[in-house]
């Protein structure tokens, strides 16, 4: 049983929707939620943070985390007539967290308990249909004298009567996470902690977009659409996320642990103190936002999204093509590879990719060693059949690819430290998506002496 996260723990879209749109919907959904939330608080009972087996609430009535951070209670979609549990921001009701019943909303909010049942489990009931069970958190070591409380993460714990937790919101994401909360896998049992966005802005259910960990290689964050990867953040640097050099401005603001062990491969970020409220969401666009609250202005801002441009949707350039972004998409290979189909590339496809303009040529003579092209300042291209190896220096990571014929590329796994990082990561196969950013990685890139130059 996975325990609590606090603030002890050890720290370190198919299609690009533009910044208006999503202004646009943010605030009709801020409109229409505060409306409603406000209208139940008008008459409401504000309950502590804790549920017991003798208590419960149903209606308009909430739990509230000790510092009035974030309530739980029945807020109601599409125009009212669907209702469901969920958790969310107090100084913006529309910003919810976390939702029980995605799937199966109620009528009406006076039919809705959320009560303990006699074993133990959180459970959301409808009276309307002889209080049947619409939700439950199906612990499997529910136990009789467990109770609920709300934390001011945002985390609805069910814990024993020991504080032993049973179950954890935290563990069960929906399209959001929070400070504290995890996103990643847990190698053991196989369990993921994951985002799934919304269908719509009125239907919570999980939709076609999911934001997962990576593990088959560098681990890293992908966001994908029926089976079809759409995005990825580029691997774990030591520092932030290959492709996200914004996260070094967030300095004073949030901290980030990234864990990757034997049992757990996480990130998660934990916000400083004196922070404002804030959130990432996978919007049912399937793009991946950092929002803030701006307390004077009274709305979330957003600080970073993904895909950010079109030469963040995966692949667009092909293997050993590289995007970049000014005035234009613009895709070129890596030098010593042409396209594979300069038809193709004419007509604005870049997606067939390069070919190498002359093989490598793997230990040959004295004088005919293939060398190292530094591509500078991109992300990464994805790591599937890659090796990572934290401990050899990066002068060491280019002996081992010359030594290995398969070896394509390498770079530093980890940036601490600068004088250009430590630890090593081989690529033995095409790269792909790799694409040019202010404040990105050094890439080399493995060629053939000829093509070398000068």
């Amino acid at each position: 049983m996975r325990l609590r996260l606090g603030k002890n723990v050890l720290t370190l879209s198919e299609t690009v929707v533009s910044a208006f749109s999503w202004e646009i919907m943010s605030h009709r959904r801020l409109f229409l939620a505060t409306l409603s939330v406000l209208l139940l608080a008008a008459s409401g009972v504000a309950a502590n943070n804790t549920l017991t087996r003798r208590s419960a609430i149903g209606g308009d009535q909430r739990l509230v985390s000790p510092g009035d951070i974030f309530q739980l209670g029945l807020f109601p979609l599409a125009n009212g007539t669907k209702w469901y549990l969920g958790i969310w921001f107090t100084v913006s009701p529309a910003a919810v967290i976390w939702v029980a019943n995605r799937d199966r909303p109620l009528n009406a909010s006076s039919s809705g308990t959320v009560t303990l049942s006699g074993a133990g489990d959180l459970v959301l009931l409808d009276a309307a249909s002889n209080n049947e069970t619409v939700w439950s958190s199906n612990s499997s070591a529910a136990a009789p004298s467990a109770v609920a409380q709300l934390d001011d993460n945002g985390n609805l714990v069910l814990a024993d009567a020991a504080g032993a937790v049973l179950w954890q919101s935290f563990d069960h994401p929906t399209n959001t996470y929070v400070s504290e909360m995890r996103i990643g896998k847990d190698v053991g049992t196989g369990a993921e902690w994951s985002l799934s966005s919304w269908r719509h802005a009125y239907d919570p259910s999980a939709s076609d977009f999911r934001y997962v960990m990576d593990t088959r290689g560098s681990p890293e964050l992908h966001i994908w659409r029926k089976g079809r990867k759409t995005y990825r953040t580029g691997p774990w640097n030591g520092l932030r996320f290959s492709g996200i050099p914004e996260m070094a401005t967030y300095k004073g603001m949030f901290e980030f642990q990234f864990t990757d062990t034997a049992d757990e491969v996480s990130y998660m970020y934990h916000a400083c103190d004196g922070s404002p409220p804030s959130r990432v969401v996978l919007h049912e666009s399937g793009v991946i936002k950092r929002m803030v609250w701006d307390s004077a202005a009274l709305r979330w801002r957003s600080f970073w999204s993904g895909p950010r441009d079109e030469c963040d949707r995966y692949g667009v350039c092909g293997a050993f093509g590289v995007c970049n972004e000014v005035d234009a998409v613009v895709c070129s290979c890596v030098w010593g590879f042409l396209p594979r189909s300069p038809v193709e590339w004419g007509m604005r496809n870049a997606s067939g990719g390069c070919a190498r303009s002359t093989p490598l040529q793997c230990g040959g003579g004295a004088g005919d060693e293939d060398g190292f092209h530094a591509l500078r300042g991109v992300k990464l291209p994805e790591t599937h059949g890659s090796s990572v190896d934290a401990g050899a220096s990066l002068e060491e990571c280019g002996r081992r690819c010359l030594a290995n014929c398969s070896c394509t590329a390498y770079a530093a796994s980890d940036i601490r430290g600068g004088g250009g990082g430590s630890g090593c990561i081989l690529w033995f196969g095409e790269l792909v998506d790799t694409r040019f950013i202010d404040g990105g990685q050094d890439l080399f890139v493995r060629l053939a002496k000829s093509d070398l130059g000068n």
